[in-house]
């Protein structure tokens, strides 16, 4: 999952990034309101997290612009701002959701992924499902067949990005760009590496082997009822 951050506050950026990284997920940041709105605009994310108060650009201008331009995009709102029509106006203007600082991570993070979850409208809000595959996005447990499959934070963000997409062949390109955070460099073979390590985690040990490589293309989970 690919996340758009805004804030200008250095400390705070990294304190957030550090820990978005953790759990597995791309993120972009940009320290004003003007570079932040220009990626919102030009690049796909799964979410954003946007200060109010920003240089050369606020926040409420960022997340009003975005909406002009019909981008759905789930947005938080961050503001040491407490009142409470500073949540109403940045509610109005089309945020998703308002945190104020100082934070918890674990509360941000949680925050974050009940956006997403609601974003997508999934019929099953917390579980993923493909063919005898599932994974909680809440324990982040994977279970194949009745076995656990331990995976690493980046292995569960590219597994879940094809098990989005099952039955959808997603591009190295679109990889790169929802499960790192930058842009593809036909020159490494780092999504190589990682698909061969998940396959050695999600196929290995099973007769059906549902991560498969489209050559020239990029990749596809399949289930035995995928087209």
């Amino acid at each position: 999952m690919r996340i758009l951050l805004v804030e200008d506050d250095a400390k705070i950026a990294s304190f957030i990034t550090k820990g978005l990284k953790a759990e597995g997920y791309a993120v972009d940041h940009a320290e004003d309101g003007e570079n932040g709105l220009h990626l919102a605009l030009t690049e796909p994310y799964d979410a954003a997290i946007i200060d109010i108060m920003l240089p050369r650009r606020s926040g409420l201008e960022v997340i009003q612009e975005m909406r002009r331009n019909h981008r759905t995009t789930p947005v938080i709102i961050l503001s040491a701002r407490s009142a409470t029509d500073d949540k109403v106006k940045g509610l109005q203007i089309g945020s998703d959701d308002y945190l104020t600082k100082p934070f918890a991570f674990s509360e941000l993070l949680a925050r974050l992924q009940a956006l997403m979850r609601r974003s997508s409208g999934a019929a099953e809000p917390t579980q993923l499902k493909a063919g005898e595959l599932s994974m909680n996005l809440i324990s982040r447990e994977v279970i194949r067949q009745g076995r656990k499959i331990e995976l690493q934070p980046l292995e569960f963000s590219l597994l879940e990005y094809l098990m989005r997409n099952t039955g959808k062949v997603v591009s190295k390109t679109m990889i790169m760009e929802h499960v790192w955070d930058y842009h593809f460099d036909p020159q490494t073979n780092v999504v190589e590496s990682r698909i061969y390590h998940l396959r050695e985690k999600v196929d290995k040990d099973f007769d059906i082997k549902m991560i498969h490589t489209v050559r020239g293309v990029g990749y596809v989970l399949k289930t035995p009822d995928s087209p």
